[in-house]
């Protein structure tokens, strides 16, 4: 069984819709998907409706992540778990496919060890955070997932794990799906954004970098900037997981997985 997982990018422009209508066509085709998707631009605009904006933390490495306290653990629950899963699990079941949303929590999904601790940057000094619900997903239940996948269903997973102590957290939606594909030893992993890949020089889309090869990824990622940074390390973790090949491609056009499945992008292997 080839096994693509797709990441949709939770940031403003990435075309849900489009890419819901073009995995229709290729399901046609006994083509097998995961969904894995983001959220934060849901979870931004509700934290901000709610009085309780986002705060994001930079770790003396570099990488951006959504300082999770736990008031802003149940809003990022009612975004991403509530309002995306269900709406992008809406989509597909409008297009006559029988999609399953999930998070990592049911069935013990996507377990992950909470951070007993986040390091963050602030003004050049570096300061430790002990109130976050952030992990690291350690396990996947790829047993859960391939019975859905061999009766038929779409898993639509949304980015939450579980902790040891069976707590929700808070984890990287790239790196989830890099977890995933690895599990379940995918033919592909596509991480569709608002860009068309991996450039050079960003934001100049002249300088995109179509292929690269996985001997290059760590010079690549310090070279990264903002959220690209993550995709970057999931597309490491995915090659090393024993995932055949990466691209990070544009999940704004029509046909964004068939033109990522060709070859547009940065593909990584």
């Amino acid at each position: 069984m080839e096994i693509t997982v797709i990441k949709l990018g939770g940031t403003e422009g990435v075309d849900f819709s489009a890419i819901c209508k073009d995995a229709v066509e290729l399901l046609k085709h006994s083509k097998k998907f995961v969904f894995v998707h983001g959220g934060s631009a849901e979870a931004n605009a509700l934290g901000e409706g709610l009085g309780t904006p986002p705060k994001m933390v930079t770790s003396p490495s570099g990488y951006t992540s959504r300082y999770t306290d736990r008031k802003t653990l149940e809003i990022f629950l009612m975004a991403v778990n509530g309002k995306v899963n269900s709406l992008l699990t809406e989509q597909l079941q409008m297009l006559g496919v029988n999609a399953f949303g999930l998070c990592g929590l049911d069935g013990r999904l996507l377990q992950a060890a909470r951070k007993e601790s986040v390091q963050s940057m602030e003004n050049g000094k570096r300061k430790i955070i002990r109130d976050d619900y952030t992990g690291k997903i350690e396990k996947v239940n790829s047993e859960l997932l391939m019975m859905l996948l061999d009766a038929g269903y779409l898993p639509v997973v949304a980015p939450v794990a579980v902790s040891e102590r069976g707590e929700a957290l808070n984890v990287d939606a790239d790196r989830a799906a890099a977890m995933v594909a690895s599990a379940l030893k995918a033919e592909n992993l596509l991480l569709l954004t608002a860009v068309p890949g991996l450039m050079k020089n960003f934001p100049d889309e002249t300088t995109l970098i179509r292929q690269l090869p996985m001997s290059q990824l760590s010079a690549a990622g310090e070279a990264a900037q903002g959220r690209m940074k993550k995709k970057v390390l999931g597309a490491e973790e995915a090659l090393k997981g024993g995932v055949s090949r990466v691209i990070i491609a544009d999940g704004r056009i029509q046909n964004p997985i068939s033109n990522a499945l060709a070859g547009n992008g940065t593909v990584i292997q």
